[in-house]
Protein backbone atom coordinates (compact mmCIF):
# COMPACT_ATOMS: atom_id res chain seq x y z
CA UNK A 1 0.00 0.00 0.00
CA UNK A 2 1.61 3.37 -0.96
CA UNK A 3 2.32 5.85 1.99
CA UNK A 4 -0.16 8.38 2.35
CA UNK A 5 -1.83 11.08 4.90
CA UNK A 6 -3.77 9.91 7.85
CA UNK A 7 -6.70 11.81 8.95
CA UNK A 8 -5.45 13.79 11.80
CA UNK A 9 -2.56 15.08 9.73
CA UNK A 10 -4.91 16.13 7.05
CA UNK A 11 -7.21 17.72 9.51
CA UNK A 12 -4.78 19.64 10.93
CA UNK A 13 -2.80 20.92 7.58
CA UNK A 14 -5.97 21.73 6.26
CA UNK A 15 -7.09 23.35 9.46
CA UNK A 16 -10.24 21.68 9.56
CA UNK A 17 -11.59 18.83 12.65
CA UNK A 18 -11.23 15.05 11.48
CA UNK A 19 -15.51 14.90 11.66
CA UNK A 20 -15.37 18.12 9.12
CA UNK A 21 -12.66 15.55 6.97
CA UNK A 22 -15.07 12.80 7.23
CA UNK A 23 -18.36 14.78 6.13
CA UNK A 24 -16.65 16.61 3.46
CA UNK A 25 -15.96 13.03 2.09
CA UNK A 26 -19.59 11.76 3.01
CA UNK A 27 -21.17 14.69 0.49
CA UNK A 28 -18.55 13.51 -2.02
CA UNK A 29 -16.22 16.83 -1.82
CA UNK A 30 -13.56 14.64 -1.16
CA UNK A 31 -12.50 11.42 -3.03
CA UNK A 32 -12.69 8.41 -0.66
CA UNK A 33 -9.01 7.77 0.46
CA UNK A 34 -7.28 4.27 0.05
CA UNK A 35 -6.69 2.54 3.11
CA UNK A 36 -3.73 1.07 4.73
CA UNK A 37 -3.26 -2.47 5.53
CA UNK A 38 -4.91 -2.09 9.00
CA UNK A 39 -7.56 -0.13 7.54
CA UNK A 40 -6.51 3.54 8.68
CA UNK A 41 -7.73 6.57 5.87
CA UNK A 42 -4.53 7.60 3.35
CA UNK A 43 -4.82 10.34 2.18
CA UNK A 44 -2.80 12.40 -0.82
CA UNK A 45 -1.27 16.02 -0.48
CA UNK A 46 -4.67 16.78 -2.93
CA UNK A 47 -6.58 15.86 -0.10
CA UNK A 48 -5.20 19.12 2.00
CA UNK A 49 -5.02 21.61 -1.08
CA UNK A 50 -8.88 20.18 -1.83
CA UNK A 51 -10.15 20.93 2.31
CA UNK A 52 -7.89 24.25 2.31
CA UNK A 53 -9.91 25.17 -1.50
CA UNK A 54 -13.71 24.46 0.08
CA UNK A 55 -12.99 26.25 3.31
CA UNK A 56 -12.30 29.07 1.07
CA UNK A 57 -14.95 29.00 -0.84
CA UNK A 58 -16.92 28.50 2.72
CA UNK A 59 -15.91 31.74 3.73
CA UNK A 60 -16.42 33.79 0.28
CA UNK A 61 -20.06 32.85 1.17
CA UNK A 62 -20.71 29.52 -1.14
CA UNK A 63 -22.85 26.37 0.48
CA UNK A 64 -21.83 23.32 0.31
CA UNK A 65 -24.00 22.23 -2.35
CA UNK A 66 -22.65 25.08 -4.22
CA UNK A 67 -18.97 24.12 -3.50
CA UNK A 68 -19.98 20.40 -4.71
CA UNK A 69 -21.05 22.15 -8.18
CA UNK A 70 -18.06 24.30 -8.42
CA UNK A 71 -15.74 20.93 -8.30
CA UNK A 72 -18.02 19.11 -10.13
CA UNK A 73 -17.62 21.31 -12.73
CA UNK A 74 -13.68 21.54 -12.80
CA UNK A 75 -13.86 17.93 -12.83
CA UNK A 76 -15.49 17.77 -16.13
CA UNK A 77 -14.38 21.02 -17.85
CA UNK A 78 -12.85 19.28 -20.51
CA UNK A 79 -16.15 17.34 -20.98
CA UNK A 80 -19.56 18.94 -21.97
CA UNK A 81 -19.92 22.71 -21.22
CA UNK A 82 -21.00 23.34 -17.02
CA UNK A 83 -21.19 26.60 -15.02
CA UNK A 84 -17.86 27.75 -13.92
CA UNK A 85 -16.52 29.86 -11.22
CA UNK A 86 -17.10 32.70 -12.89
CA UNK A 87 -21.21 32.17 -13.37
CA UNK A 88 -20.78 31.37 -9.76
CA UNK A 89 -19.32 34.11 -8.77
CA UNK A 90 -21.46 36.42 -10.85
CA UNK A 91 -24.72 35.00 -8.71
CA UNK A 92 -22.96 35.12 -5.11
CA UNK A 93 -21.75 38.76 -6.32
CA UNK A 94 -25.14 39.38 -7.05
CA UNK A 95 -26.37 38.16 -3.28
CA UNK A 96 -23.60 39.92 -1.28
CA UNK A 97 -24.82 42.95 -2.81
CA UNK A 98 -28.77 42.32 -2.21
CA UNK A 99 -27.42 41.63 1.33
CA UNK A 100 -24.85 44.79 1.71
CA UNK A 101 -28.27 47.34 0.49
CA UNK A 102 -30.23 45.56 3.07
CA UNK A 103 -27.51 45.56 5.61
CA UNK A 104 -27.11 49.33 4.58
CA UNK A 105 -30.97 50.00 5.15
CA UNK A 106 -31.18 48.34 8.30
CA UNK A 107 -28.09 50.67 9.73
CA UNK A 108 -30.04 53.60 8.43
CA UNK A 109 -33.07 53.35 10.35
CA UNK A 110 -30.72 51.51 13.40
CA UNK A 111 -29.11 55.15 13.67
CA UNK A 112 -32.03 57.52 13.36
CA UNK A 113 -33.75 55.52 15.82
CA UNK A 114 -30.53 55.79 18.21
CA UNK A 115 -30.48 59.80 17.13
CA UNK A 116 -34.49 59.96 17.69
CA UNK A 117 -34.04 58.35 20.80
CA UNK A 118 -36.35 55.93 20.40
CA UNK A 119 -36.24 53.65 24.11
CA UNK A 120 -39.20 51.76 23.66
CA UNK A 121 -39.95 49.20 21.09
CA UNK A 122 -43.43 49.43 21.44
CA UNK A 123 -44.12 52.80 22.14
CA UNK A 124 -41.67 54.79 19.95
CA UNK A 125 -42.83 53.17 16.99
CA UNK A 126 -46.25 54.77 17.35
CA UNK A 127 -44.74 58.70 17.49
CA UNK A 128 -44.60 60.40 15.05
CA UNK A 129 -40.42 61.67 15.36
CA UNK A 130 -39.74 57.11 15.38
CA UNK A 131 -37.83 56.32 12.00
CA UNK A 132 -38.74 52.51 13.08
CA UNK A 133 -41.17 51.23 10.42
CA UNK A 134 -44.03 49.96 11.31
CA UNK A 135 -45.08 48.00 8.19
CA UNK A 136 -43.24 45.33 6.11
CA UNK A 137 -42.61 45.64 2.38
CA UNK A 138 -45.04 43.28 0.96
CA UNK A 139 -42.84 42.66 -2.01
CA UNK A 140 -40.40 41.09 0.41
CA UNK A 141 -42.31 39.36 2.80
CA UNK A 142 -45.48 38.37 1.50
CA UNK A 143 -47.38 35.36 3.04
CA UNK A 144 -47.78 32.18 0.38
CA UNK A 145 -50.96 32.63 -1.43
CA UNK A 146 -51.83 35.96 -1.00
CA UNK A 147 -51.62 39.01 -3.99
CA UNK A 148 -49.80 42.71 -3.14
Amino acid sequence: MSAGLRSGRVAEAAGVNIQTLRYYERRGLLAEPNRSNGGHRLYGEDAVVALRTIKAAQRLGFTLEEVAELLDAGRHRHGRPVAGFQEHARTKLAEVDAKIADLTTIRTILMAAVEAGCDDLTACPGSSCCPIPLTVDPRRHQPKGVVA
